[in-house]
């Protein structure tokens, strides 16, 4: 099985390093439209690879994804939390409750009790 993950991740890396030689060329990437850039009066761009452009597209668009999953999820981990609480509330009430119940008997057969 490790060496299926190593070929998959293997053959992955072949790949990402194929698509960045097939595009090498360099484009100019401008953050604002050239509208807003004339009213804003600053047009910042640059010059880079267009795989780079690629892959940090590709990049950005997990990252966003990511952070949208973790605030989508808050409700369902609120919720484990909570009930993580509740169950250690109630093994405690168990805990204190059987003590109470077997306050006073020999340890012996309080253990059989429990087991019955």
């Amino acid at each position: 099985m490790r060496y299926i993950r190593y070929a998959s991740i293997a053959i992955f890396a072949i790949a990402l390093i194929l698509i960045a030689l097939a595009n090498r060329q360099f484009v100019e990437v401008q953050i604002l439209p050239p509208e807003l850039a004339g009213m804003a009066a600053l047009n910042p761009s640059y010059e880079m690879p267009l795989f780079v452009v690629m892959f940090g597209g590709v990049l950005a668009g997990l990252v966003i994804g990511f952070i949208w999953e973790w605030i989508r999820e808050a409700k369902e981990r609120a919720a484990a939390a909570r009930q993580a609480r509740e169950m250690a509330r109630m093994r405690a009430e168990l805990k204190r409750l059987k003590g109470e119940k077997h306050q006073g008997k020999d340890e012996v057969l309080a253990l059989l009790d429990e087991a019955s």
